[in-house]
């Protein structure tokens, strides 16, 4: 009897001890039960508001910029539309508030409910340069409770150090791939014609040539398609690339859209301004926003020290 009491105390200690690791696991934002954060840590519980000590984050911060196109008529400034529409080609002759109606028309705009500020997220951002392999992080990139990734990223044979998850895959129309169920499409406008395509794949199929082959349908779910904003691209033009370069690229947008879905950053592997990381590293504070792995090769991720949290508690590098 003596024993049988030993044993069912050292199980209720087990059992306390895994429901610890579980409820603090997700302050970090690499907790190792991917289900943890969502069923065992209450959004409130997680999310700070303190605001960023950062002078070089804030001066490019915008809260108010929204990083999607919701379908609403002359949203995009004149400014906006001059600077797009040069990007990628002429502009002469360009219907583009039609262009945008014919689009969601076939797609449904985005609802409050796919994207609220109020939302407390961990999200982890993965590049695709290689740069990960035998990291073995892929469980904790499977914890956030979003995955973003872009272009033609590879997953099978990887998934021990990148993780099997995938949330939202960024991407236009020349690097489209097709998407497993409850994935978010998320398209980066580039030109007036990625958006017909995007039009194009989910219907007609009539589009099959941009400046390249392009794929005539897509598999991926209508419902959960996001088109970036002209105006979201320009913002990370101006405020965060500094104007270098023509547009910022995939993979620093993607990062872009996590800084502003997510209300923390932790920085991870990639190099910023020649300073190679290791793993995931936290910038400053509790980080939920995870830059894992980027090519080394972009300049953009070369332009400043680093990454810091909308709502860091203290100041960043």
């Amino acid at each position: 009897m003596l024993c049988q009491r030993h044993v069912q105390v050292v199980l209720a200690l087990c059992l306390l001890l895994v429901l610890w690791q579980c409820l603090r696991a997700p302050t970090d934002g690499l907790s190792p039960f991917p289900w943890a954060p969502s069923l065992l840590v209450s959004p409130a519980a997680r999310c700070t508001a303190s605001a960023n000590s950062s002078t070089w984050f804030n001066t490019r911060y915008d809260m108010a910029v929204g990083p999607l196109l919701t379908g609403t008529a002359h949203e995009l400034s004149s400014d906006v539309v001059q600077w797009w529409l040069t990007l990628q080609g002429p502009r002469n002759g360009i219907q583009l508030q039609a262009i945008i109606q014919q689009l969601f028309s076939v797609l449904p705009a985005p609802t409050g409910s796919v994207w609220h500020p109020s939302r407390c997220r961990t999200c982890a951002v993965v590049g695709n340069s290689g740069r990960l392999t035998g990291s073995g992080h892929g469980l904790r990139i499977d914890a956030h409770d979003w995955v973003l990734r872009m272009n033609r990223a590879k997953i099978a044979g990887f998934e021990q150090d990148v993780g099997m998850r995938t949330t939202h895959h960024f991407m236009y129309p020349e690097s489209a791939v097709d998407l497993g169920p409850g994935v978010h499409l998320v398209l980066v406008p580039f030109k007036p014609l990625d958006l017909q395509w995007v039009a194009s794949a989910f219907s007609t199929g009539e589009l099959t040539h941009t400046y390249a082959r392009v794929k005539q349908f897509i598999k991926a779910d209508r419902n959960k398609v996001l088109i970036l904003s002209p105006a979201f691209l320009k913002y990370i033009h101006e405020k965060w690339t500094q104007r270098r370069g023509r547009y910022p690229s995939t993979g620093f947008t993607a990062l872009l859209f996590a800084l502003h879905a997510c209300q923390q950053t932790v920085k991870g592997t990639g190099t910023t301004t020649g300073r190679k990381t290791a793993g995931p590293e936290p910038f400053a504070g509790r980080g939920s926003t995870t830059l894992m792995l980027n090519s080394a090769s972009s300049r953009d991720w070369q332009l400043k020290a680093g990454f810091h949290s909308t709502n860091d508690v203290s100041p960043g590098n």
